[in-house]
C-alpha cells in the first residue's frame, strides 16, 4: 500500500544523505525511495535501512521521483547537477527539504535543491541559490545572500547582508561581520571570524580570519564525485 505521497530519491549515499534523509523523515513531506550512488559497490546494499537503488540511471527509471543532490562538497553538487541537465534531467524534479524544526522568514526565498536541516533559523529576506546546504542550528539573519552550492556548517552565524559565494564553504562556528562576503569556492575554517570580505577562491581561518592558501576550484578537483 503505498502513502500517496511523491518519492524522493538522495544522489550520493553520503553523511549529508543520511542526515537529509532524517529531516525527510521528521519532515513527512516525501516517500523516501532510497539513494543513488556512484560506487558500484553499494548497489543493493543498504545505508540507515534504506536501498541504495543502483548509480545515476536509476533516476531516469523512476521518472516521478524527485531528486536532491547529497554529496557534501559543493564542486560535487555542481557536477552532478551539470550531468544531470545533460542527461535531461529538468530543473522541476529537485526538492527542498526543510526540517520541520528550522524557522525560515516568509520573507525569504529558497531555490531549488536545497538543504535545510534541525534548527536552521533564517529571520528575514534571506536569499538561498540552488542546492545550498545549511547544517544544524546556523543562523542567517535579514538581507543575506547565499549563492548556489554554497555550504553552511553547524552553529554558523551570519550578521545582516553577508553574501556567500557560489560553493563557498564555511566551518562550524564560524562567524560573519554584517555586509561582509565569503568568496565564490571560498573555504572560511572552523570557529573563523570574517570582519572582511574573503576574495574568490581563497581559505581563511582565525579571529580575526586571515588568508592561509589558494584554495581549490572546482576544476582541480578528481572525476569521480565524492560521496562524503
Amino acid at each position: 500500500m503505498t502513502s500517496g505521497r511523491e518519492s524522493v530519491i538522495l544522489v550520493a549515499a553520503s553523511g549529508l544523505a543520511r542526515e537529509t534523509a532524517e529531516a525527510v523523515h521528521a519532515a513527512g513531506g516525501y516517500e523516501l525511495a532510497g539513494f543513488v550512488d556512484d560506487n558500484p559497490q553499494r548497489w543493493g546494499t543498504e545505508v540507515d535501512g534504506l536501498p541504495v537503488l543502483g548509480g545515476l540511471e536509476a533516476i531516469s527509471a523512476r521518472s516521478s521521483a524527485r531528486i536532491v543532490l547529497c554529496p557534501g562538497p559543493g564542486w560535487a553538487r555542481r557536477r552532478l547537477a551539470h550531468r544531470l541537465a545533460a542527461a535531461g534531467v529538468p530543473e522541476e524534479r529537485y526538492a527542498t527539504i526543510i526540517h520541520p524544526t528550522a524557522a525560515v522568514a516568509r520573507s525569504s526565498e529558497i531555490s531549488p535543491g536545497c538543504v535545510l536541516l534541525a534548527g536552521v533559523v533564517l529571520t528575514a529576506s534571506v536569499r538561498l541559490g540552488r542546492h545550498v546546504v545549511i547544517m544544524p542550528n546556523t543562523v542567517l539573519t535579514h538581507d543575506d545572500v547565499v549563492d548556489d552550492y554554497a555550504t553552511l556548517c553547524a552553529s554558523v552565524s551570519l550578521a545582516g547582508s553577508a553574501r556567500v559565494g557560489s560553493g563557498a564553504y564555511v566551518g562550524a562556528g564560524a562567524l560573519v561581520r554584517e555586509g561582509v562576503a565569503i568568496g565564490a569556492w571560498s573555504t572560511l575554517g572552523m570557529g573563523a571570524v570574517a570582519l572582511r570580505d574573503v576574495p574568490d577562491g581563497e581559505v581563511w581561518v582565525g579571529n580575526p580570519a586571515r588568508f592561509l592558501r589558494r584554495a581549490a576550484l572546482p576544476g582541480d578537483q578528481p572525476s569521480a564525485t565524492s560521496p562524503s
